[in-house]
């Protein structure tokens, strides 16, 4: 009875060592976590030869094939790495580049067949990671996806905005194409505010982000506070606002258009 109670539990092991989510959430193998890689490509051949060569070098791999609204589509689904053409239907390569990295930290391998010297400088400049042209070696094309992935690992300590990324541990904000290094209290309130999401932070979380305690809560240093965290972010034009909830604490909205 030991002896098989033993056995259902390494077979209970093996299973949760080999869970596969097929709605491509996670995939882990032996406990490893699987890279994940969106592949967005309207030339079918293409599409389906790159997603083949992708999985059988250990990656999980999603195509994208609804290019209007791709950007969108990318965002949510939180690729570690996306591998975009140019030349797509409906829809520029270049604007889906630009709306993900104005959204996300999604690194983005530009494939395609554009060779000019001018549309690779175009795409380094709204974000792109990498630039290759085809045809390309299969050998190469890997070698590019690993390089970029490894960059990107150490890169876990970055959480979104609305239009902006925020290094957690830094306080340096990336937006519209540039970086800004928050003053300390600024970015120990944004990155308390950004991890309620839209929900309500409370006056007492805010103290405790600040100064490590909430025995003696000091309401008009915390004020002095966000209002320059709000003049900073006025001044940088960012599309989320901190909004008062009268004797309960704050959130960000998003900022409503005149």
């Amino acid at each position: 009875m030991k002896e098989e109670s033993l056995l259902l539990l390494s077979d209970l092991q093996k299973l949760i060592n080999q869970v596969v989510l097929i709605d491509y959430t996670i995939i882990i193998l032996g406990g490893a976590v699987m890279k994940r890689i969106a592949v967005v490509e309207d030339e079918v051949y293409m599409r389906e030869e790159l997603c083949n060569m992708l999985q059988k070098d250990g990656y999980l791999v999603k195509a994208i094939t609804e290019f209007e609204d791709a950007a969108r589509l990318l965002a949510a689904l939180r690729p570690d790495l996306v591998i975009l053409d140019l030349n797509l239907p409906e829809i520029s390569g270049f604007q889906i580049c630009q709306e993900l990295k104005n959204k996300t930290a999604i690194p983005v391998l530009v494939l395609t067949s554009r060779d000019q010297v001018k549309d690779e400088l175009q795409a380094f400049q709204l974000g792109a990671d990498e630039y290759l042209t085809k045809p390309c070696r299969k050998d190469r094309l890997l070698a590019r996806v690993s390089n970029i992935l490894k960059r990107y690992e150490g890169r876990t300590n970055l959480i979104e905005g609305a239009d902006f990324l925020l290094d957690q541990q830094t306080y340096t904000l990336y937006i519209h194409n540039t970086s800004v290094v928050l003053p300390k209290n600024q970015g120990k309130l944004l990155v308390a505010l950004l991890s309620g999401g839209d929900a309500l932070v409370t006056t007492e979380h805010l103290c405790m982000a600040l100064w490590g305690t909430t025995e003696y809560i000091d309401e008009n240093a915390l004020q002095v506070n966000l209002t320059r965290l709000k003049k900073t972010m006025s001044a940088l034009e960012m599309k989320q606002r901190i909004v008062a909830v009268r004797g309960m604490g704050y959130r960000l909205e998003a900022e409503v258009s005149p």
